[in-house]
């Protein structure tokens, strides 16, 4: 077993959102997004995986094949790997999201940016 205090994984930046890993384990990863207003999660998909994503704090929106959903603390979306996604706090408060990507489909979906 493995415990994490989720806190030390919500850092901030006010040049762009950040993304740090909380376990990578198989082909599954589990990571915290960190957002201040008004930044972006730029289009992408995640071939052959399931996306759980919890908002922890905070209020943005979600853009999944077009369509806008917006989501506020304590709200959660799930997307299959084929549907496009983005993501903006359009909020006036930092966005914490904690996303759980099942199988990862490459390295590059398990690193911190």
């Amino acid at each position: 077993m493995e415990k994490q205090t989720l806190k030390q994984y919500q850092e901030f930046s006010e040049e762009q959102f950040t993304k740090r890993v909380v376990f990578k384990k198989g082909d599954s990863t589990v990571f915290l997004l960190n957002f201040m207003p008004g930044q972006e999660l730029p289009k992408h998909t995640h071939p052959g995986t399931e996306v759980f994503i919890l908002t922890m704090q905070g209020e943005g929106t979600f853009t999944v094949d077009g369509e806008e959903v917006t989501a506020a603390a304590n709200e959660t979306v799930h997307l299959s790997g084929s549907e496009e996604l983005s993501y903006k706090n359009t909020g006036s408060d930092p966005v914490t999201l904690y996303v759980m990507l099942n199988k990862i489909p490459d390295e590059r979906f398990a690193r911190n940016i």
